[in-house]
């Protein structure tokens, strides 16, 4: 009998020990708390965040965190407020970058090679800065031209397929349906915010040229604005078409939001935007039964490669400045985990970026590639150190230049040669 009492006590000792031991590693990780602050510039991120209820659904997991969504205006003013929130060493918890602010922002982001996260994500080791993964992107997204059929359809227009195409369909459309409305744009643009430029002026010298890597060729050359050079030929293309007036008569007096709105109210016949805009115009649109999609068409004739830009997007990171370094990394782990991300990315128009979740492309979206069955995937790369430092030192912004390209009297090639000698000049003292 004692040797029963004796061998239940020590039953009930290891059992109380394990317990201890249990809920003190539980302890470790639901006891965890905090605020952690979340910058993001996307109101349709913002809002699907509270619908979805982003913050609640981390709290079953940790009970005493807390999220505080700090809601910047655009992408411009969001770098620029990070720009002086890093030289203060105010940076939030929880930032989002793209693919060109990763370099920039390098040293204040802590490495999330080791989380699962990471290690799940089949685009995150590809925009790895230095060897180490800086930020996690939440979606792949791809660049859309937004139609509407049934205007196509009147003015007897095809879906083109190659540059000139584009040029002649954009410019028979604002023929037609000008000559009774003055305000009337064959491509709603948000001119005004400069950024909405950027399915041009951004991805347009990669996508000629099929160089995901362009940003970084130019960094290592002396004059990469000259004739010849996949940028010189991308902004030809463009100038043609934004000097054709196929934006309305004031392309630089609508916001971006605007020209959604617009576009979604048939106020125009063509919108380019990624598949994120997608929402936007579902939400202001009275039906969607005559949107489609195509992918914008760079190429010159079509024998050319069909060649269409794709690129991680909303790279999650953890700033070095976080005040709950743990939390922040739990709460990337939650992210993309089955607890939320599964919800998260089938509530939007992207693909996903993690291997543990297949996602069906929206069928809208799904009509470009109808349209389009031998693309080439272009995968996209921001530009790194080199670059970043180039741009600084010539004052070069590609969304600055195709804004003012909008301006009927601008002179590019003016813009470019300037461009050229200031880039020769800074490769020369920065020693590129």
């Amino acid at each position: 009998m004692k040797k029963a009492r004796f061998i239940l006590a020590l039953v009930v000792i290891a059992a109380v020990l394990c317990l201890f031991l249990s809920c003190g590693k539980k302890s470790s990780d639901d006891k965890m708390s905090g605020t952690l602050v979340f910058s993001l510039w996307d109101n349709d991120s913002y809002k699907l965040f509270e619908s979805l209820d982003l913050e609640g659904r981390f709290q079953e997991l940790y009970p005493d965190a807390n999220i505080e969504f700090e809601k910047i205006k655009d992408d411009s003013e969001y770098w620029n407020a990070m720009k002086m929130r890093a030289a203060a060493n105010q940076l939030p918890d929880i930032m989002y970058n793209k693919t060109f602010t990763l370099a920039r922002f390098k040293e204040y982001l802590v490495d999330l090679t080791d989380t699962q996260a990471a290690k799940h994500n089949a685009a995150a080791a590809g925009y790895a800065v230095d060897g180490k993964i800086l930020g996690i992107p939440e979606k792949m997204s791809g660049e859309y031209v937004y139609y509407w059929k049934d205007m196509f359809q009147e003015a007897g227009v095809a879906v083109p397929t190659t540059w000139d195409e584009f040029c002649k369909a954009a410019e028979t459309l604002q023929a037609y349906f000008g000559k009774n409305n003055p305000d009337f744009m064959a491509i709603a643009i948000g001119g005004k915010d400069e950024w909405p430029t950027y399915p041009f002026s951004e991805f347009m010298p990669a996508t000629q040229g099929g160089n995901g890597q362009n940003w970084n060729t130019m960094a290592s050359q002396d004059e990469p604005f000259s004739p010849g050079t996949d940028f010189y030929t991308a902004y030809e293309k463009i100038d043609r078409l934004f000097k054709s007036g196929v934006f309305g008569k004031d392309p630089l007096g609508i916001g971006n939001d605007q020209a959604n709105a617009l576009f979604a109210q048939k106020r125009a016949a063509i919108f380019v935007s990624g598949g994120w805009a997608l929402a936007s115009i579902r939400a202001g649109a009275d039906s969607l039964d005559q949107l489609g999609t195509f992918y914008l068409p760079v190429r010159d004739s079509a024998s050319d490669p069909y060649r269409v830009i794709t690129q991680g997007d909303s790279f999650m990171g953890i700033t070095t400045h976080s005040k709950n370094p743990e939390l922040a990394k739990a709460f990337v782990e939650f992210y993309f985990s089955d607890a939320w991300y599964p919800d998260y990315i089938n509530s939007i128009s992207e693909d996903s970026t993690m291997d543990t979740v297949i996602k069906e492309k929206d069928p809208i979206l799904a009509e470009a590639d109808t349209l389009a069955p031998g693309k080439v995937m272009v995968m996209y790369d921001g530009g790194g150190d080199d670059f970043t430092a180039l741009v600084a030192a010539t004052a070069f912004d590609y969304k600055k230049l195709a804004s003012q390209m909008l301006m009927k009297d601008f002179d590019t090639k003016a813009a470019l040669a300037d461009l050229n000698a200031k880039w020769k000049e800074a490769r020369a003292k920065l020693n590129k």
